[in-house]
Parts: C-alpha cells; sequence; structure tokens
C-alpha cells in the first residue's frame, strides 16, 4: 500500500525534485512529486480539539501548497477513490471530498437511469 505523500514517513524522505509534467517518468509514483513532501505535515491535518478558525486557516494554506502542485489531479483522485476520511488532499478538505463523491454518485445513477430508459425506448 503505498504512503500518503504528506505522511510523516514520507516528509522525512528525501526531498522530491520539481520535474515538468510532461517529462514526468511515468512509471514513479504520482506522490514522488507532491509538493507537500516538502512542507509541513501537519499544514493538512487537523490536530485535535483544533478552533475553527485555525482550522479555516490551516486549510487555507494547505489549498495554497496543493494549488502549486505539479500532481494535484492525481493527489484528489486519490483521496476520491480511498476514499481518504481525514486532511486535506488534492486542494479538497474531507467535507468537499464528501461533496464530490455525493455528486459522481448522483452522475453516475442519473447516468444508468438515462441508458435504461434508452434501452427501453430502443426495444419498443
Amino acid at each position: 500500500m503505498q504512503q500518503p505523500p504528506h505522511s510523516s514517513l514520507q516528509v522525512a524522505a528525501v526531498p522530491a525534485q520539481r520535474v515538468p509534467v510532461r517529462d514526468r517518468d511515468q512509471d514513479a509514483p504520482w506522490h514522488t512529486e507532491a509538493v507537500c513532501r516538502r512542507d509541513e505535515a501537519g499544514l493538512f491535518f487537523a490536530p485535535s480539539k483544533e478552533p475553527t478558525a485555525a482550522r479555516l486557516s490551516r486549510e487555507e494554506a494547505a489549498k495554497r501548497v496543493c494549488a502549486r502542485c505539479p500532481v494535484m489531479v492525481e493527489c484528489r483522485e486519490h483521496a476520491l477513490l480511498q476514499p481518504e476520511p481525514y486532511g486535506v488532499w488534492g486542494g479538497l478538505t474531507a467535507a468537499e471530498r464528501r461533496v464530490v463523491l455525493a455528486r459522481r454518485r448522483r452522475r453516475e445513477l442519473e447516468l444508468k437511469k438515462a441508458r435504461a430508459a434508452n434501452r427501453i425506448a430502443a426495444a419498443g
């Protein structure tokens, strides 16, 4: 199982070198280029009993890190597919990821219903 890019183990690893996306080694794991590997891991995860104002400020700072990351999309998809229940991943908080996942489920259900209606119409 892959370690998250901003886990304490990965943060302590040798800093990743910034490589343009188009030249990236396609066999290397996406998280080797994650900008968060060079930042404070605590920025991405809430400490216990964190006041709301502090949480919002920390999450915005984490999102700014994500915004400049060359693998933000891969990170976000990882967090949505796992699904990661905590922290900021791919520029989204856990609550924002839950919204995205709910929208995806609704969209998939609508597409499924539309396909079924099309099959019925074609058969009739």
